[in-house]
């Protein structure tokens, strides 16, 4: 059985199940060592919010179905003094629908065969996945934050989406009978899953571009992409391969952590020395403290569609769908702040801004 590494101040506060789920893993055969982060919660059948490393062996389901799946965090042209939420929130029409671009002209530019293209490129999906304008709610390193080049009096844009059904055809072509027994990483087997995973999720990070211009155009706005980070995904790394599943990469720049659509999203700085023990992974954002089914089922009993339409921190939802709206809500969702100190207590990240949500978009029907 491989090492397990839990990063919390206190992990006795993770659900057992994900704790049984990383177990698991552990006991694979060729796995060499097993993270669980702050916001590890159960999943379906493996834990999310975990980093797995073997020196010789790939598992396609340690990265899951939605390959590339990941956040993107984009400063706007627009003066936080000129943002009108209820006249923003009237413009926001069309954007479920497919993307009125040239989707094999930008796979190609993106260095991905044109073959991908697809009604999806552009839009953001369902589940958890989200569009939000934001604003700085504080600066915790002005000095590193000047340094960037970043403004203060902007309004932000975060991405969370990925490669929509094509990292779930990826999957259902590699799947193993036995998940547990994991593809021998210098097989032709393995190649083809690496080149299949690699295409997938270059696809998501271009959803994620398409979709943040998408907004951006509705309202006549421009914006550059600060980051982009993928957190389901398998790399090389130290001589083997890094699985991560609902984890953000400490190795890779600038990170976004987002709360619940009601909470604060964090811009951190990964720290580089020490982040070994972590498997170079972080937390990808707050984590589930209930599942799906059981946040509808608490919550739908006690709440209108109309309650969950705003939040305590005064931000506005858009979600049609009337069962989504309560899966998402805040009160499913673990405490933000606690994964951030569990993070910065770990040594493995700085904190450089805190961003409040203004306006969240989940679907809408026209």
């Amino acid at each position: 059985m491989s090492d397990i590494t839990l990063i919390a101040a206190d992990p006795s506060r993770f659900d057992p199940l994900a704790l049984d789920q990383l177990d698991a893993c552990a006991r694979y055969g060729g796995m060499a060592r097993v993270v669980g982060l702050p916001d590890l919660h159960a999943g379906n059948g493996i834990a999310v919010g975990a980093a797995f490393w073997s020196p010789t062996h790939i598992w396609p389901h340690l990265v899951g179905s939605d390959i590339g799946c990941g956040m993107a965090l984009w400063e706007t042209d627009l003066p936080l003094r000129k943002f009108r939420l209820g006249a923003v929130e009237r413009k926001l029409h069309g954007l479920d629908g497919p993307w009125a671009g040239d989707g094999a002209a930008a796979l190609v530019e993106a260095g991905l065969p044109p073959s991908l293209v697809s009604p999806a490129l552009g839009t953001i999906g369902g589940g958890n996945h989200f569009f939000e304008f934001q604003r700085i709610e504080a600066v915790a390193n002005e000095e590193r934050f000047a340094a960037l080049g970043l403004a203060q009096d902007r309004v932000w844009m975060m991405v969370h989406s990925g490669s929509r059904g094509l990292g779930q055809a990826v999957l259902q072509a590699h799947r193993q009978p036995d998940i547990s027994q994991g593809i021998p990483a210098n097989s032709s087997q393995a190649q083809a899953y690496l080149s299949d995973h690699d295409a997938a999720l270059g696809w998501a990070i271009l959803n994620r571009q398409i979709i943040a211009v998408r907004f951006c155009d509705s309202l006549g706005l421009e914006g550059r992409c600060v980051l982009d980070i993928c957190h389901n995904s398998v790399t090389p790394h130290q001589g083997g391969w890094l699985h991560r599943k609902g984890a953000a990469p400490a190795d890779k720049g600038l990170v976004t952590i987002p709360g619940s659509r009601g909470d604060f999203s964090y811009l951190a700085e990964p720290i580089v020395d020490g982040a070994d023990h972590a498997l170079h992974s972080l937390a990808h954002g707050a984590g589930r403290k209930w599942s799906r089914k059981d946040a509808h089922a608490r919550l739908s009993r006690r709440f209108k569609v109309a309650d969950m339409q705003r939040t305590s921190l005064g931000s506005h939802v858009i979600c049609e769908d009337r069962r989504l709206i309560f899966e998402e809500a805040p009160d499913a969702y673990k405490d933000i702040g606690m994964v951030i100190t569990d993070l910065e207590q770990a040594g493995l990240i700085r904190v450089i801004a805190k961003l409040r949500p203004l306006l969240s978009y989940k679907t809408r029907a026209a």
